[in-house]
């Protein structure tokens, strides 16, 4: 008999338990569902997906969806067969419903950072490196998109090094430097793809979209073969970062001869490393806080350059997209949150830049990681 009693309490415990876990995976279940925003045969697609980043609420660079996201999928979900035959209201619910997914937040700060990635960035503000000073002013009510972009154009200075330029004015120089400058080279440009090298590139199925553009920019050594799928084939300009002014962290010069000796046929340039600082000081003008007195990305560095070219940038993978991973780069395994955050570059700023400029839609970034940008052509100040 006691033996009984001891085996209904066991089962009691149990069945308590698994009431317990399924309320759990319920309302995950009920907290994972998102909104791809397309329609097919009128009808409003609904999916379910786990999420692969949640960041805090009160911290995260990718606003949360708010309070009523589980109860807006609840809703919608049960509607569903009501939309069949009736597409009245369906495109403003959905336009409604893109305020709801997370994206990159324009005000993100340095607390969204992980504690590591904190200490790391005060690291370098200490450590200044290139003795990095700055006496502009700042913008404490953030500029809008049309004058900033203005800022841009007029006060950062994209060119290439020339023969002219010291340390280059030499006649040694003169058979390694590239006889037309850029412009000249590649020519008026329409609309540019610049495509990051981000982990969240893997399994995106791009490659056909980034390779309808006019021309293609990818940086450093990110392969195509094998990828083609999801990053294209294409490539114009193939933007490649080294700190190599004054005091090189590798022998720059000598790989840059090496290079052009191999390949004369390639227009292979040195963008001017003014540029870079010019757009460090803008960054830091419109930063609400003090920002990595280091380089910006090459990823900003390229975004700059094509705007600089182009009619119209699309930049890809740079704002992440529902893919968002820790993976550094869609061709290794390599994971780090500071590949998307920043750690020696100020990238979390650079970003935060971006977004604010963005002319695209949250459904862009969300969907397929794509901002679009005016080049600075048709910008008007």
């Amino acid at each position: 008999m006691v033996h009984i009693n001891e085996l209904k309490k066991l089962m009691c415990v149990l069945v308590v338990i698994l009431l317990a876990l399924t309320v759990c995976l319920w309302r995950e279940t009920r907290r994972s569902y998102y909104i791809p925003f397309k329609t097919e045969s009128n009808d409003l697609q609904i999916h379910g997906t786990l999420e692969k980043w949640n960041p805090l609420k009160s911290q995260s660079p990718f606003p949360e969806a708010g309070s009523e996201l589980g109860q807006i999928s609840k809703t919608w979900l049960g509607d569903q067969s009501k939309l069949k035959g009736n597409t009245s209201g369906t495109t403003e619910k959905s336009r409604k419903a893109a305020n709801f997914v997370k994206v990159w937040d324009k005000d993100s700060s340095s607390r969204n950072l992980i504690p590591r990635l904190q200490k790391v960035r005060k690291s370098y503000l200490s450590m200044n490196k290139y003795n990095v000073t700055y006496k502009g002013k700042r913008n404490a009510a953030k500029l809008s998109p049309e004058k900033l972009l203005c800022q841009l154009r007029d006060r950062v200075n994209v060119t290439m090094i020339q023969g002219s330029d010291d340390p280059f004015d030499t006649s040694e120089w003169h058979q390694y430097l590239p006889g037309k400058n850029l412009n000249e080279t590649v020519g008026h440009l329409g609309r540019c793809a610049v495509v990051s090298s981000a982990g969240s590139l893997k399994s995106s199925h791009l490659g056909q979209e980034i390779d309808s553009h006019d021309a293609v920019l990818r940086f450093n050594k990110a392969p195509i073969k094998g990828f083609e799928e999801d990053v294209g084939e294409k490539t114009t300009v193939r933007l490649v970062n080294s700190q190599w002014y004054r005091k090189p962290d590798y022998n720059f010069f000598e790989s840059y001869k090496a290079y052009r000796s191999i390949h004369p046929e390639q227009p292979f340039y040195i963008l001017n490393p003014k540029m870079q600082w010019q757009l460090w000081d803008i960054l830091q003008e419109n930063s609400p806080e003090y920002i990595q007195p280091n380089p910006p990305s090459s990823g900003m560095l390229g975004i700059i350059l094509m705007m600089t070219l182009c009619d119209e940038v699309h930049v890809y993978e740079y704002l992440p997209s529902k893919r968002q991973t820790d993976i550094c780069h869609y061709y290794q395994k390599f994971h780090d949150r500071a590949c998307t955050m920043g750690a020696y570059h100020p990238l979390l700023f650079e970003k935060n830049l971006v977004k604010h400029l963005n002319q695209g839609t949250d459904e862009d970034i969300f969907t397929s990681g794509k901002v679009t940008l005016p080049g600075f052509r048709n910008v008007r100040c």
